[in-house]
């Protein structure tokens, strides 16, 4: 189980996110929603042990994690949400990189490897440098590196993003398959009908505080709105889409 009890973030006396608290539990996808800037890049970074929080603290297994940092991340496997890899190394020297910083043999980095850069479409180009990679071979790697040592907490920023149909569509499947091994799983994206298809719960944060925590049929049912798509809106949104979609159209369509 993680926790996150009374967690504030701040950058000089700005508040990223405020007094958020919430538990994920194994076997369980959760997805976590917000509009940019809401908190969910820094709750993430901080439950990864990237961040230290202003206040507050994160527990694992009922032990904060600042107590034993080094046990904690070998267990957690976290996907960010921007491409942050040596792009002069190939895709194999950077996760055999990635292995050996984990504790794996060399003997089963290269088992494994080779069958994650085959399954992933990448077996052709792995021994490139990934500088010529596309951003979406570049978040296989990530994809890639994040579930190398098989971690029990997984934390996904945006995983999707860049990657063709039919990988979003394994991936989305991994996922489903990983949380019925009993991983915690925390799964953050802006593409509202993923989460609504794969994730048990749901929590979205509205600058830097919980707005809702809940299972989307619950939430459905509180709100008595169909669609995640729909409870998202009246939470978050504070404009008319169709509205400020239509003064877009007129703007561009502007002449002197």
């Amino acid at each position: 189980m993680l926790e996150l009890k009374g967690i504030t973030k701040k950058y000089s006396i700005i508040p990223a996110v405020r007094n958020v608290s919430f538990t994920l539990k194994p076997g369980e996808i959760t997805g976590y929603l917000g509009p940019n800037g809401a908190g969910k890049t820094t709750t993430i970074k901080i439950m990864a042990g990237l961040l230290e929080p202003t206040e507050g603290e994160v527990l694992f297994e009922g032990t904060p994690i600042k107590k034993d940092m080094f046990s904690y991340k070998s267990v957690v496997g976290y996907v960010p949400e921007q491409s942050e890899v040596y792009k002069h190394l190939s895709a194999w020297d950077y996760l055999f990189m990635v292995g050996r910083l984990r504790g794996i043999s060399d003997r089963l980095l290269g088992t494994k490897v080779t069958e994650l850069m085959y399954l992933l479409g990448l077996s052709s180009e792995m021994d490139m440098a990934m500088s010529s990679y596309s951003k979406g071979m570049v978040q296989k790697v990530l994809i890639a590196s994040a579930l190398l040592h098989d971690p029990s907490v997984v934390l996904m920023d945006e995983p999707l993003s860049g990657l063709d149909v039919s990988t979003a569509l394994v991936i989305k499947d991994l996922l489903v398959l990983l949380s019925q091994e009993g991983k915690i799983i925390i799964y953050s994206s802006h593409v509202l009908e993923v989460v609504e298809k794969i994730c048990s719960r749901v929590i979205i944060i509205d600058k830097g505080v919980i707005a809702a925590d809940d299972s989307v049929r619950n939430l459905s049912h509180l709100m008595n709105l169909p669609s995640l798509e729909e409870i998202f809106s009246r939470l978050v949104v504070k404009e008319d889409p169709e509205l400020t979609a239509r003064g877009i159209a007129q703007a561009i369509k502007k002449r002197d």
